[in-house]
């Protein structure tokens, strides 16, 4: 039998060929390194926006106010100091303090002493708790429960409000005018605003300008064809005199 040849493979590159391209890539790679180190910054972050300060509707409590269950309780004005900072807002939480603002405006539209079932009073009740929802979304924006609780709030407001001024006009001026309300009237239309739709009304409008046009055109060449001279005539003919 003759002996088995054998299969050998060359190599792609020879040694030297190999120094050669090592050291190439060597090269680049160090040449790419010096103009990623040489290129300009670019800033791709936003820069961060400042956050207009929210007036808080809380600002006018003073701290030496008792909180709103103890305020009509006689003896709270002559306990030890100790037990009287505890019952002021200086140590009262967020809600305490929201509790009294609401009966401070309760008591500026409510109708006697007694009222806490009228208009007038739950419209107080729910404009303290729209400025509460709107002071914590101007800290917090991605709140969206907070944000669904305060828009159904504001609509249930307007249904109130609206009520109000049909039934109550003077009431209605008065609780605008102390707790601060500007009432807008609703849109006409609750469609949504589209490029179409403008684009459509733009067009009607320019036909219905190009027609009055031409109506007036029409107008002008019928008054100068008329006769300008013609006088009306008389039907009675002047009867001569008798000899």
């Amino acid at each position: 039998l003759g002996a088995r040849k054998c299969n050998t493979v060359s190599p792609a590159f020879k040694p030297s060929q190999c120094r050669v391209y090592a050291n190439w890539t060597l090269t680049c790679i160090y040449k790419s390194d010096e103009i990623l180190l040489n290129q300009a910054v670019r800033q791709y972050a936003r820069p961060s926006r400042k956050k207009q300060e929210f007036p808080s509707q809380l600002q006018d409590l003073h701290p030496s106010l008792l909180k709103h269950e103890y305020a009509s309780v006689p003896l709270a004005q002559s306990v030890d100091d100790v037990v009287k900072k505890l019952l002021m807002l200086e140590l009262a939480s967020h809600s305490e303090k929201l509790s009294l603002k609401e009966e401070q405006l309760i008591a500026k539209v409510q109708r006697g002493e007694n009222d806490r079932s009228s208009t007038e009073v739950k419209v107080a009740i729910l404009t303290a708790r729209i400025r509460n929802f709107q002071e914590h979304l101007h800290k917090h924006p991605k709140d969206k429960a907070n944000k669904r609780w305060m828009l159904m709030a504001i609509d249930s407001r307007k249904k109130k409000l609206k009520f109000l001024r049909r039934t109550r006009y003077d009431s209605f001026k008065k609780v605008c005018q102390e707790l601060g309300i500007t009432y807008t009237f609703p849109p006409e239309y609750y469609r949504r605003v589209t490029r179409r739709w403008l684009a459509k009304k733009a067009f009607c409008n320019k036909v219905f300008q190009e027609v009055q046009k031409q109506k007036e055109e029409q107008r002008e060449k019928q008054r100068s064809a008329d006769p300008k001279g013609k006088e009306p005539t008389s039907s009675k003919e002047p009867q001569g005199t008798a000899a």
